[in-house]
């Protein structure tokens, strides 16, 4: 049976579209359509919980990934890719295998998690390059782990991100990809060699561009313009508003292109939750403060992002911000299409019908959640 969602798109476009579980079946124009945005479902890439859910800490209960992607879909986001981050080989085969069981059994997770990312454990060891990962268990590559890893996770694995100056880093990465496992560059302290030769053994993506880093770098010799420069890599950008500032967010999406930046919310478990102190498997003692952020408890060190992928797409738009348009596409059509889910992501006949339609202000920036609409289906809201 049919449905019918009306609003204006990104570009200001009144549509009015039909749409059932076969996807979306017709867009037409309609002038008078309310003054809402009417957008395709959130892709986030890299997230490690929300809310208090956490998919890192290997005691929580079983239903915390379902608990997860339905809580993100208060969020707009219908499609996430988990992150699991740096961990011993029996804490990540753990974490994949609950991760695989879910998405065996949950149909709410085997369509909203297409894929997990790993983010770790073959990266810098370096104070500042190596953020919060423990560095007990970081590590150089090793594809027998890795494969464990993909067996335990039944396949799931989509993403890895790894430092690709790592002995054995760059074979690795040729591994990665010849198993269709797209590989990412982050907490690297990598030479323009290094980053070179990762793209040219298959790298893709760059993880958290200009986050995961020392706070004092050389001024040329670094690994932000190599990664700029090459054209093969998408840079993923953290846009909380306290990970990259206004003016670096604004410089890095000029030099690099829209078209190869993809918003992610690299949200932590705190993410979403009341202002307080608190205690995590990951970061320890936490303090979510009062303007959102996360940050290591006494410490001015932020301890993961605190925002949602709606939060960064937000921001994104604010006063001097990019285009709704080119921000909208940097957190659907783009990170779906990277991944390749081409039937993601965008408003077209054809494509899978995950719809989300949000408030928007007389200077078209992007309010509240009115509706969300995952693969045909009308989600309840608990603000609803």
């Amino acid at each position: 049976m049919s449905e019918v969602l009306e609003g204006r798109t990104a570009d200001g476009r009144g549509v009015r579209v039909r749409y059932s579980v076969d996807g979306i079946e017709e867009i037409t124009d309609h002038p008078s359509a309310p003054d809402l945005l009417l957008l395709p479902g959130l892709v986030d890439i890299q997230l490690n919980g929300y809310g208090g859910l956490d998919v890192n800490d290997p005691s929580r209960p079983a239903s915390e990934l379902p608990d997860l992607v339905r809580a993100l879909w208060g969020q707009g986001v219908t499609t996430v890719y988990p992150t699991i981050i740096s961990a011993d080989d029996a804490t990540t085969t753990t974490l994949v295998k609950r991760a695989a069981a879910a998405r065996a059994t949950e149909p709410d997770v085997a369509y909203g998690v297409p894929g997990l990312h790993l983010e770790g454990p073959y990266i810098s060891s370096a104070e500042g390059a190596r953020g919060a990962h423990d560095p007990a268990v970081i590590r150089d590559p090793d594809p027998d782990e890795f494969d464990r890893w993909q067996t335990a996770a039944d396949g799931a694995i989509a993403i890895m991100t790894l430092a690709p100056e790592r002995q054995g880093a760059i074979d690795f990465t040729r591994h990665l990809a010849t198993t269709r496992v797209l590989p990412s560059v982050g907490h690297s302290l990598a030479t323009a060699a290094d980053v070179q030769a990762f793209a040219a053994a298959g790298g893709r993506l760059s993880t958290h561009l200009g986050n995961g880093l020392p706070a004092q770098i050389d001024r040329h010799h670094n690994p932000i313009w190599p990664q700029l420069a090459e054209d093969t890599l998408t840079a993923g950008l953290i846009a909380d508003g306290h990970h990259l500032p206004a003016d670096t967010f604004a410089a890095l999406v000029r030099a690099k292109g829209p078209a190869r930046c993809v918003l992610t919310s690299d949200a932590a478990a705190l993410a979403g939750c009341a202002p307080g102190d608190y205690r995590t498997a990951v970061g320890g003692a936490v303090t979510v403060a009062s303007d959102g952020s996360l940050r290591l408890q006494g410490t001015p060190y932020l301890a993961g992002s605190g925002a949602s992928l709606l939060d960064c797409l937000r921001w994104a738009t604010g006063p001097g911000g990019l285009p709704l348009e080119t921000a909208v596409a940097m957190a659907t059509t783009t990170p779906a299409d990277l991944l390749g889910l081409h039937d993601r992501g965008r408003l077209e006949v054809g494509a899978r019908a995950d719809l989300v339609q949000v408030t928007s202000s007389p200077d078209g920036a992007v309010g509240d959640l009115v509706t969300v609409v995952v693969n045909g289906r009308l989600i309840a809201l608990s603000n609803s």
